[in-house]
């Protein structure tokens, strides 16, 4: 191995890494490859082959080249939060050289990522998500497979919160106790290959069940264990999932910004604004860290300031 290929060499095993021994996702190891091959080049247009080369100094300036815009280059400024992400991305590489011995030194260590502006999640009123459910049809007497299989899917994320990756990563023996009177329960898969057994209400298990019996077979022209498939009996993609969403969204006249992900951040905040302890919020939506968790826990503000509003004695 030369000093010219050699970043190369070391970003690669990096990826193995993470793909079999931490069981990354394929769209982690897409994310961390495009950003660790900017950083390759980076090296690269520095004189820089080789991890052993590398100093704080040259991964102070990578950040600062994401976060500024060059014109001249064609190159945007990347948001706060795509910094952070692929800051990420090279910290962990350096970090893996340095346990394995690579270098003796690791010049990310001390190069902290931005801090992103905190937004708060965009949780859609209960009557709006039902609306957008139900303008994906899949009624009683409905017989069109892709709108009854489109009325499962928006039943089960808002009966779940699940990712959109999770949602359709489902095989059907994933499910358990859809005839059940008080709901069944799913087994999902999140970041990591970590599992979690979610509770699913009635109306989501009618719904799946109605697309088990009366869709699916239509559509599963060629087997496989997967839960939601498309005409081709393929299993269904994300991009499908948002789009789904996109044209229930607007059926409804909900609006513009509704996806996978306005589901889940709904999911959470009516648990919290029902009563819910924050702490098993967490295990549904398959949080590491309760502190992620905490940022629903500011959605529901107007909520208790209007519960306050109607109460307290002296509000007026």
């Amino acid at each position: 191995m030369t000093r010219s290929d050699g970043a190369a060499v070391q970003i690669r095993g990096y990826l193995d890494h993470l793909a079999v021994e931490q069981g990354a996702s394929a769209h982690t190891l897409a994310a961390y490859r495009r950003d660790l091959e900017k950083y390759r080049l980076y090296l690269a247009e520095s004189g820089v082959g080789d991890l052993g080369a590398v100093t704080e100094s040259h991964v102070e300036e990578f950040r600062a080249r994401l976060a500024t815009a060059d014109p001249d280059a064609g190159r945007r400024a990347l948001a706060p939060s795509s910094v952070a992400r692929a800051l990420a991305a090279v910290r962990g590489l350096h970090r893996f050289a340095t346990r394995d011995g690579v270098t003796r030194v690791d010049a990310a260590a001390a190069v902290t990522p931005p801090r992103p502006p905190r937004r708060l999640p965009k949780a859609l009123p209960v009557d709006r998500i039902i609306a957008v459910i139900e303008a994906a049809g899949g009624t009683e007497v409905d017989t069109d497979p892709a709108r009854l299989r489109d009325r499962a899917m928006l039943e089960l994320l808002y009966a779940t919160g699940a990712r959109a990756a999770e949602l359709v990563g489902l095989d059907v023996d994933d499910l358990d106790g859809l005839d059940l009177p008080g709901g069944g329960t799913v087994i999902l898969r999140g970041k990591g290959g970590k599992e979690r057994v979610v509770p699913v209400g009635r109306p989501a298990c009618d719904a799946v069940g109605a697309y088990l019996v009366r869709a699916r077979p239509a559509l599963a022209v060629r087997g496989g264990p997967a839960l939601f498939l498309n005409a081709r009996g393929g299993r269904i993609t994300r991009q499908s999932l948002w789009n789904v969403v996109s044209v229930s969204a607007e059926r409804a006249a909900v609006g513009p910004d509704v996806s996978p992900h306005s589901f889940r951040h709904s999911f959470a905040t009516h648990l919290l604004d029902g009563g819910a302890d924050i702490r098993v919020v967490q295990e549904l939506l398959g949080h590491a860290s309760v502190t992620t968790t905490q940022v629903y826990t500011l959605v529901t503000v107007d909520t208790l300031r209007e519960v306050w509003a109607e109460c307290h004695p002296r509000a007026r």
